[in-house]
């Protein structure tokens, strides 16, 4: 079954309680009337509460509602916060570089507010050292108190020592740290986009007005123009003619 609300002609009652564009009371009015309304304020005649009697219809834009309440909805989902827990297993005996990259998973995982639980796997003759267990939890717990605390205690569970770790913040106040990070570093780039293509112009100025000099100081210099109606002086003529 349709879960929209009936909307127009759609409405199958002969009066209502009218609502209109504003949020302001109508009254009771016959169907028709407020049909008629709608046509004159060019919206639509919803019905938000079907059960009342008579039924209560509002006066409003049915297509911009429903977009409103889709982004609303989409927003929400965004911001809802789900319980994840991760699960990191470690050896008794780890090497110390093995252990340096299981606790950068740890950390990770608690800065994105995520509960992170320790599993030590105890094989062979390790099960009567449970102390190794112990005091590797231990360790871990102290690597990471800036980001976490122990919330369930290290505790034997057959052949695994298991610990449980809280994050000390909330996992909306990390997805909201991690989307202000993204942005800024989203309007960095585009600020470092920006200042290339500003010095690229400025560049392709400096050269087009470096060409510009270049041409006038190797141009030949103009011949002085000569007066068309100077005269003309006459060879001297010879004393022995």
């Amino acid at each position: 079954m349709s879960t929209e609300p009936r909307i127009n002609d759609r409405i199958r009652v002969p009066e209502v309680r009218l609502v209109g564009p504003s949020g302001e009371q109508v009254g009771i009015v016959p169907l028709a009337k407020a049909l008629e309304l709608a046509q004159e304020y060019d919206l639509d005649l919803v019905e938000v509460a079907a059960t009342a009697r008579p039924p209560v219809c509002k006066l409003m834009d049915y297509g911009k509602f429903k977009y409103e309440s889709a982004m609303k909805a989409r927003e929400a989902r965004k911001n809802q916060a789900h319980t994840v827990i991760k699960e990191m297993k470690l050896r008794p005996k780890i090497d110390p570089h093995d252990y340096d990259t299981k606790k950068g998973h740890v950390v990770r995982f608690l800065k994105q507010g995520d509960k992170v639980k320790i599993t030590i796997m105890f094989r062979g003759r390790e099960q009567s050292r449970p102390e190794l267990g112990f005091r590797l939890l231990q360790r871990l717990a102290d690597d990471v108190q800036d980001l976490g605390f122990v919330e369930s205690s290290p505790k034997q569970d057959g052949r695994n020592m298991i610990m449980v770790l809280g994050p000390h913040k909330k996992k909306t106040e990390a997805m909201a740290e991690a989307r202000a990070l993204a942005d800024a570093r989203k309007a960095e780039r585009q600020g470092r986009t920006a200042g290339s293509d500003a010095a690229a112009e400025t560049e392709v100025e400096d050269v087009v007005t470096e060409d510009v000099v270049t041409e006038a100081q190797d141009a030949p210099a103009e011949a002085p123009a000569v007066e068309a109606d100077a005269p003309v002086e006459q060879p001297a003529a010879s004393q022995g003619a």
